[in-house]
């Protein structure tokens, strides 16, 4: 293509079809991992991109060589990059406890940036992208996993009956666990209302804990739920 401003229907066909190709690779790993953006989304999001950087180059041939007419080749590639943003944060959710979804809305919007290489031509740019994406999304996520999941941090919640010692035996519990208890919250019901309906008192115990590497979360609510007057056991 000696023209700069021309583009054949194989070179559009080759271009799309290799944004579609990169796009649900990357969409394929969020898919298996059951994240709100997957396969469909990324496919969309990396063609469209695609299909707006060659219309962005190509689309304004006919008013290149006007008089009084300057063409930019990128001014469609920003309006691309600001406008996923927009798609990324619906995938970001805060729960109260944590913000999750952050890495998918990152995925989509490096998947609009592999959509603008490809419909631009970067062949090897865009490949090479996607490799080292699903490099990061898949090797270093089973990295983290495996090394790095201890630094979290879970809320384990537990709703049992006020006795004297509950505090005390929940934190040695903890101790015995090598959980580490990071903030703790107790809350009580009105005791004038639990006075009438009844003369037990029940509490909720939320507890802010670091995990150790091993943790093991079926072991832990197992051995809770054996504990007397025990009556609800959560972990996130």
């Amino acid at each position: 293509m000696s023209n700069p401003w021309f583009i054949d229907e194989w070179h559009i066909l080759l271009r799309l079809l290799l944004a579609m190709l990169l796009g649900g690779l990357v969409g394929l790993e969020r898919e298996r991992s059951n994240h709100a953006a997957g396969l469909r989304t990324h496919i969309l999001v990396c063609l469209g991109s695609a299909l707006i950087m060659m219309l962005s180059i190509y689309g304004f041939k006919d008013f290149a060589h006007e008089l009084n007419v300057r063409i930019d080749p990128a001014r469609l590639a920003t309006a691309v990059i600001t406008g996923v943003g927009f798609l990324g944060a619906g995938t970001i959710l805060f729960t109260g406890k944590s913000i999750t979804g952050l890495t998918t809305a990152a995925s989509i919007w490096v998947v609009a940036a592999i959509g603008l290489a490809s419909g631009a031509g970067f062949f090897f740019a865009s490949i090479v992208s996607t490799v080292l994406v699903l490099l990061n999304l898949w090797v270093f996520n089973k990295l983290e996993l495996r090394y790095l999941r201890g630094n979290k941090l879970h809320v384990i919640t537990l709703h049992t009956l006020s006795e004297p010692g509950t505090l005390e035996k929940v934190s040695s519990f903890m101790e015995q666990e090598k959980i580490r208890v990071r903030k703790i919250t107790v809350n009580e019901p009105d005791l004038a209302f639990a006075e009438v309906v009844s003369v037990e008192r029940k509490i909720e115990i939320v507890l802010h804990v670091q995990v150790p590497h091993d943790f093991k979360t079926i072991q832990i609510v197992s051995k809770l739920r054996q504990w007397e007057h025990m009556t609800k056991v959560s972990i996130e």
